[in-house]
């Protein structure tokens, strides 16, 4: 049986209610702390030893040397060359919509020249290696290897290194198939904080890279926020999201499974129905009930929705848009009428998903946009990743000899009003006298 709040967003502790179903903590307690820390430190130390040691105790196997932690290239062609032809068409389609939609988003260098002669401009220019980790063993997740992969390669990524856990040797075919579509240039056998460091320090066997993406355990997500700042990284997401708007006219067996899609990742995930038909909260709850039984991972489900699950009865799909704001889900499902036009209401969402028949796992899987998206209300203020993760911008400026005068005496000005004689005298050397 499904146990799902049910609140009101008239009533006078609607706001205290929503913001306790919200609350996510997702700080890392000492002992994960200190033991990052602790794995970071060696393997900055001691390299690809260490590296060893932490694959035969968290992964239980052993390599006879760090040479064996890379995993050959026609290893990869194998994997796709031995999955069934139904895996291949759909990683090959996903792929190729993942790709295209990521060709829209490159961000092309420009210039601009003032009537002086002064050239202004930006260079857009890829990051040179790129650190993809990805989740193995059983739980593994080849859309998560086309999701980070090739938006870096649309970029222009020079090098896309991949790192996956195999525990106990375990390794997951379709994870293998999936870097070899999406293009993956090196890949290695090993997880968990010693991988997140190794991409960020480097090892006699493992390269440097510039950036880490990819989801994992609370020990990957602690490494990540470690190791910030020696590499660049995508973000540190919490639990998965999502938030339906309906306005009651949805089939309810629909909206309940949308739910579920949620739900099943894991018991902290959140899934969340904003409605003004209160009779239709009701059909969407006896929905529940009788789509859940069936559900593989139905326990999973029942204690994610009991813990952090809620049909709301609002007002009307105003006041709908106006708590969506608020809570910037990761997820957004716009079960409406008029969805397109509904959606100019929405500022804060990882990804908006528009009309009836558009199910959030077409997301997570081939439509195209990315799944990789803001957790815990952070679609406030970031996005979903993209190509853009992958590209730099350096500001271009040439100033012509009539601009060296104009902006040397602005320039000048403000510089001695800041205290700053040396870059007042740069600045004015240039004057023409």
């Amino acid at each position: 049986m499904a146990d799902i709040r049910k609140l009101d967003a008239n009533t006078a502790d609607f706001q205290a209610r929503l913001d306790e179903l919200l609350a996510w903590d997702n700080v890392s307690n000492t002992a994960v702390n200190d033991t990052v820390n602790d794995i970071i430190r060696r393997i900055r130390r001691e390299g690809d030893a260490a590296l060893l040691e932490f694959t035969s105790r968290f992964d239980a196997w052993q390599a006879q040397s760090a040479a064996d932690l890379e995993i050959p290239r026609q290893r990869l062609e194998q994997a796709w060359n031995a999955i069934p032809g139904e895996q291949q068409q759909a990683l090959e389609h996903a792929a190729d919509r993942v790709r295209a939609y990521a060709g829209h988003q490159k961000v092309q260098s420009w210039e601009y020249e003032e009537a002086d002669g002064t050239l202004l401009g930006q260079q857009v220019t890829p990051l040179d290696r790129v650190g993809l980790y990805v989740p193995g063993g059983k739980a593994a997740y080849p859309s998560s290897v086309l999701m980070n992969a090739i938006p870096a390669k649309v970029a222009g990524v020079a090098e896309l290194i991949m790192v996956v856990p195999t525990p106990g040797g375990e390794v997951n075919e379709l994870v293998f198939a999936a870097a070899h579509v999406s293009g993956v240039d090196r890949v290695f056998a090993v997880g968990g904080a010693q991988a997140v460091a190794a991409l960020a320090y480097g090892t006699e066997t493992v390269p440097p890279v510039d950036k880490v993406v990819g989801p994992g355990n609370i020990y990957v997500a602690t490494a990540k926020r470690a190791v910030f700042g020696q590499v660049g990284i995508d973000m540190v997401a919490g639990p998965s999201e999502i938030l339906i708007i309906c306005d009651g006219r949805t089939n309810p067996q629909w909206v309940a499974m949308d739910l579920f899609s949620q739900a099943e990742h894991d018991e902290d995930a959140q899934s969340i129905l904003l409605c003004p038909d209160g009779d239709f909260i009701d059909r969407v709850e006896a929905a529940i009930e009788e789509l859940l039984p069936d559900m593989e991972r139905r326990e999973i489900i029942a204690t994610a929705l009991k813990e952090r699950g809620a049909l709301i009865r609002v007002s009307d799909l105003d006041e709908a848009a106006m708590i969506a704001n608020y809570i910037a889900p990761e997820h957004l499902e716009l079960s409406v009428e008029e969805p397109r036009e509904y959606a100019k209401k929405i500022r804060h969402a990882g990804a908006i998903f528009m009309g009836r028949y558009t199910s959030e796992p077409l997301g997570d899987y081939c439509a195209g946009p990315n799944h990789v998206l803001p957790t815990s209300r952070t679609a406030r203020f970031s996005s979903p990743l993209g190509v853009y993760d992958f590209q730099k911008r350096s500001s271009l400026i040439m100033v012509s000899e009539e601009g060296a005068d104009t902006l040397g005496r602005t320039a000048s000005t403000l510089a001695r009003g800041e205290g700053l004689t040396a870059h007042a005298r740069s600045a004015e050397y240039r004057l023409k006298p």
